[in-house]
């Protein structure tokens, strides 16, 4: 069927249940970024690929809503499909919430799937339609209903993360878990987000493409912890280690009618932002329900110190197999035949020469030339190019690690490029350096900093659509909060940077149909001095790759920028260089070069 034909069966499907909106989320059951094939409804109904955003289809219209990041890949995807691009966070257009609100009125009704909506969206919808004498009705799946060939849900094998990785055993984590129920006085905690509980039970899996999680539902109380998830998925090992600390696996979509054993005189914990309307919703009546934030979130983003240390080691082979790509791409860039696609192949094939590699940690984004200009496009056999000298290559990358997992993006000078570019590959470098090198006070959070990264874009009258960096999860989502930087104040997203946090600080800038830059490295936080004012921190380079010199204009860079520039390159070439051979390690000299 084409787009078209499937938001017409909907819409028939809309009638019968006297429908008059139908919201179609990215999401999952848990509030996952990245999903799982089954739950690629959206994409199935617009067309559009990107990982996030979220339609509404009515009688008269479909709309798509997107961030910054896929506005130009959403344009080009919706084309003919008769769905209407919605901009989200531009000047005039309406946030999902506000045109639902104006388009429906008494009588009429909003439909979603209950179990793809958080409780926490659910209740503001509610909110807004009683005002306007419209009803809800969350209890189908309509896309489901009309995709008639949609995948089965995933199945992945389930492995144990040995402690040697993770850093602190299953049991005293779990014990910390309980200690803080206790301070809140809770009988119960339920668990809905994925890479929670694969952190809390040190399990990984892989039922979401590249973020190795594991489908399942967690609650803790005082005396158990039950794991609903697909027991085929579980090996006999791992099934008796997860029974020895006290974890009985029970059927995955038994935790719905397991909620309704809940009684008056419990107290739960659950963060109705993560999980889902209908599972909030299974809770009886007259349960006190605590709505915070999941108890394991700041834990887990709080990476411990062999967590540490391993994801030096991490980044370590991650380097290797970048700088062997980067000296790869260069030498051979006019010389042999190379493209988006076949360039891609050939840097996994280096990752998978590094012991303790797993794959990759996000689908590649390697673009070429005015492809760059879009900031997540991946290349398909359709859109996939040619690569020759006179434009960057935009490599975003990650991997992930027994040791943990890697994030980065440099942009490569292929043969030659104009003054323009190298201005702008320049200012992009600068606030990458300036951020990287902060030093404040503790109590600062991510909005703090941001300016570091952005003032050499603004100093010029640009600036670029995305946030400046986020979380990294060890061995687990490649998009991890609470920690971010980010220019605007987002309520409930403004976490105090922490020891032991790991952030990506990857400013860019993008010339649409031209080319794109963003330099990428994660750095770690740390405590640095304390004083008379309170503790300072500061951050440490976790990624090991040089940056392109033949992109930079030194004569842009203060004494300061070059210097840690400098200074990094050295690091760079002491850590990697003992990797490579003789041909690769005489590049990396010239490559990491003072200036």
């Amino acid at each position: 069927m084409t787009v078209k034909e499937r938001i017409e069966a909907l819409r028939e499907k809309m009638r019968e249940k006297k429908i008059d909106a139908y919201l179609v989320p990215t999401d999952d059951f848990h509030a996952s970024e990245y999903v799982g094939e089954y739950f690629k409804c959206r994409k199935f109904i617009t067309g559009f690929t990107g990982s996030a955003g979220r339609a509404v289809i009515m009688e008269d219209m479909a709309g798509l809503w997107t961030d910054g990041r896929y506005f130009i890949q959403a344009a080009a995807q919706l084309e003919g499909t008769g769905v209407e691009l919605f901009k989200m966070g531009e000047p005039d257009v309406p946030t999902v919430h506000q045109f639902l609100e104006e388009k429906l009125g008494k009588g009429m009704c909003l439909g979603f799937d209950g179990r793809t909506v958080s409780a926490k969206e659910a209740a503001e919808l509610s909110e807004i339609l009683e005002k306007k004498g419209a009803a809800l009705c969350v209890n189908y799946d309509l896309v489901g209903e009309v995709w008639e060939d949609r995948p089965a849900l995933s199945c992945e094998p389930v492995m144990e993360l040995d402690v040697k990785w993770a850093g602190e055993s299953r049991a005293d984590k779990c014990a910390r878990i309980r200690k803080a129920m206790e301070e809140k006085k809770a009988d119960a905690f339920v668990l809905t987000s994925l890479d929670d509980i694969a952190w809390l039970l040190n399990i990984r899996g892989g039922d979401v493409h590249c973020c190795p999680v594991v489908l399942s539902y967690l609650v803790m109380t005082k005396t158990k912890i039950l794991l609903f998830a697909n027991e085929k998925a579980f090996p006999a090992e791992v099934k008796d280690a997860l029974a020895k600390d006290g974890v009985a696996l029970l059927p995955y979509d038994d935790i719905y009618e397991y909620v309704k054993t809940f009684t008056t005189d419990m107290k739960v914990l659950l963060c109705k932002k993560k999980a889902n309307s209908r599972l909030a919703g299974s809770i009886p009546e007259g349960v006190a329900v605590l709505d915070e934030e999941n108890l394991t979130f700041l834990p887990k983003a709080i990476k411990n110190p062999i967590e540490v240390e391993n994801e030096r080691i991490a980044h370590i082979k991650d380097g290797v197999a970048l700088t062997k790509f980067i000296y790869w791409l260069k030498k051979n860039v006019g010389k042999v035949p190379m493209t988006e696609l076949s360039v891609t192949e050939k840097l996994y094939s280096l990752r998978k020469q590094q012991e303790n590699f797993i794959g990759n940690s996000f689908d590649p984004i390697i673009s070429y030339g005015v492809h760059a200009a879009i900031n997540h496009y991946s290349a398909t056999p359709e859109t996939d190019i040619s690569i020759e000298p006179g434009n960057f290559v935009l490599a975003d990358t990650g991997g992930h690690y027994y040791e943990g997992t890697t994030d980065t993006t440099r942009t490569i000078v292929m043969g030659s490029v104009n003054d323009e570019q190298k201005k702008y590959f320049t200012a992009v470098l600068r606030g990458m350096l300036n951020l990287a090198n902060a030093k404040f006070r503790y109590g600062c959070t991510g909005v703090n900093l941001d300016y570091l990264a952005r003032g050499p874009l603004w100093e010029l009258g640009q600036d670029f659509n995305h946030g400046t960096g986020h979380g990294v999860g060890y061995l687990l989502n490649v998009h991890e909060g609470p920690n971010s930087f980010r220019w605007r104040i987002i309520p409930g997203d403004n976490a105090v940077l922490e020891e032991g946090m790991i952030t990506s600080d990857e400013p860019g800038y993008y010339v649409e149909n031209e080319y794109g830059i963003r330099h990428e490295n994660m750095i770690v936080c740390k405590k640095a001095e304390k004083t008379s004012f309170g503790q300072f921190m500061c951050f440490e380079h976790l990624t090991m790759v040089p940056f392109d010199l033949d992109g930079v204009v030194p004569q842009q860079m203060s004494v300061q920028e070059r210097a840690l520039l400098n200074d990094y390159h050295a690091q760079v070439y002491e850590k990697i260089s003992p990797y490579l051979n003789e041909d690769e390690k005489a590049w990396l000299k010239e490559a990491t070069r003072a200036i």
